[in-house]
């Protein structure tokens, strides 16, 4: 068993896989014997979390993660550990393994009981109602009341919880809840941990996964998953980055960001949108970083920067650059989009560029061209972005997030950065990854700027080859959340003390 951090990549899997990876092992073993694993598995993590627990509670499902559940209390219940399990089965609905499961806790006096234990903070809810077999449905059935009322009790306890496999409610390809299987007051719970069997779900990782899951331990239950293809990677940490002592800035790359609009236009102006990502990528370590702002929105000096070179975006060298475009860059974008998709020679879009190409057909057909012709590009959309990319809606993306990551990267032919928690990167032809790194506090305006800006450096540095987008992104996204993590407690975190934060590695 293991828990599991961001400090190498991970494989994840999708239900189909992890059934036929569970149907094949449970032929080739005696009976029962993946669900006694999964149980004494269950039972380690439940004692290691609560070793002076005064109740352990298991709410139990009618089905196979019931029967995991039943399989932990009886251990613990023989171990001397002060035990209540509450059952949504009956002996004549319940799975053959989760009935056989049920018939040993009874002949071993395990308690049962109608409800839920009164339980306090040294004590431990253990979740073993409904597993990986939810599915979003648009004509779904009715919970039981029982299941929404032991939910409920979870989700307001003191005690910590332990989720078997999912935590209940959540889809294990998406990490999106059910319609009405969400906590009432998300974040507001105890500690949360979650015990994934046999694999890893890519939902534990995304969406809503992340606060759901809490802390995440797995355990392969002695089957090595070398048999099916993740349908994603947890990201691990890049390689560090060697700079040679006989190198210069013409080594790492020009980059220009194209962006800010100025106060002429709409009486707002967003010029610290793109100052904040010519910073980033100047902290990052780019070569040589210009900052083109539109539509009057030129500044005579940047004291606080002189690093970095202003220009009007006609007189940049887009086919030598790679291009940062879009922060802040609001209705003026699009006048110039024309010019940078067709000329840049590396090309990362953000914000208004994306909601640009979005509304327009033509810059459609361009980004295109740029996907067919295999030109280095990243998108970085958050979800209403990618929405209208998609001519969707945000909650279609936000249901699965791989799937849309994915779509939007084979309609461009080009690297998506979907952010959120758990920002996935998609390519054609490559597995997605979710990024494991960062927290609630990048949720602070200018952030998402940072990160374009970084992108913009790896994507600078990256040599010249098929996979330069998807690597990059899939760095910098990393990199990006692991400045964040590393934060210090108790200090606000801005958008510009962010992207000062970076470095060069």
């Amino acid at each position: 068993m293991q828990r599991i951090a961001p400090d190498r990549p991970h494989p994840l899997f999708d239900t189909a896989a992890t059934r036929r990876l569970e149907a094949s092992t449970a032929a080739a073993l005696a009976p029962h014997t993946l669900m006694q694993r999964a149980g004494q598995a269950t039972a380690r993590l439940a004692l290691a979390l609560a070793p002076h627990a005064r109740t352990f509670w298991f709410a139990c499902g009618g089905g196979n993660n019931g029967g995991d559940g039943l399989e932990a209390a009886l251990l613990l219940h023989r171990g001397g550990h002060p035990v209540v399990v509450t059952w949504l089965g009956t002996p004549e609905t319940a799975p053959a393994d989760a009935r056989q499961s049920w018939q040993r806790a009874q002949e071993a006096g395990v308690p049962f009981a109608a409800e839920p234990p009164s339980l306090g903070p040294q004590d431990l809810c253990v979740d073993a109602l409904l597993g990986i077999g939810l599915r979003a449905d648009p004509r779904p059935r009715k919970p039981d009341a029982r299941l929404l009322q032991w939910l409920a009790r979870m989700h307001a306890c003191a005690a910590p919880t332990l989720c078997v496999d999912l935590p209940s409610g959540l889809v294990a390809e998406s990490g999106q809840y059910i319609p009405g299987l969400a906590p009432a007051h998300p974040g507001a719970t105890a500690a949360r941990h979650t015990l994934s069997l046999l694999t890893l779900k890519p939902g534990l990782f995304t969406g809503q996964g992340r606060d759901a899951a809490g802390s995440v331990w797995f355990d392969d239950l002695g089957v090595p998953a070398s048999t099916e293809t993740p349908c994603a990677w947890l990201a691990g940490p890049p390689a560090p980055a060697v700079r040679a002592h006989a190198s210069h800035k013409g080594s790492y790359g020009d980059v220009a960001v194209i962006g800010g609009e100025g106060l002429q236009a709409r009486g707002m102006g967003m010029t610290g949108a793109a100052l904040l990502a010519a910073s980033a990528a100047l902290h990052a370590g780019a070569g040589r970083v210009m900052v083109a702002l539109l539509d009057a929105g030129a500044l005579p000096a940047l004291p606080q920067q002189p690093e970095v070179m202003l220009r009007r975006w006609d007189a940049l060298a887009l086919d030598h650059a790679t291009v940062v475009c879009g922060c802040g860059g609001g209705a003026a974008v699009a006048a110039v989009l024309p010019d940078v998709l067709q000329q840049s020679a590396r090309l990362v879009l953000d914000a208004d560029a994306l909601n640009a190409v979005a509304a327009d057909p033509h810059l459609q057909h361009l980004l295109r061209e740029r996907g067919r012709q295999g030109r280095p590009t990243v998108l970085t959309p958050h979800p209403l972005e990618a929405a209208r990319l998609l001519a969707g809606t945000t909650a279609a993306v936000q249901a699965d997030r791989l799937a849309a990551a994915r779509t939007l990267a084979g309609q461009y032919g080009c690297t998506v950065l979907l952010k959120g928690s758990g920002s996935v990167i998609a390519a054609p032809g490559r597995t997605p990854l979710i990024n494991p790194t960062g927290n609630a506090r990048l949720a602070t305006g200018g952030t998402g700027d940072v990160l374009a800006g970084l992108v913009g450096a790896r994507l600078a540095a990256e040599p010249a080859q098929a996979d330069a987008a998807f690597a990059a992104a899939g760095r910098a996204c990393w990199e990006h959340g692991a400045a964040a993590d590393r934060w210090p407690a108790g200090r606000s975190l801005t958008a510009g003390a962010l992207a000062h934060s970076l470095n060069a590695g």
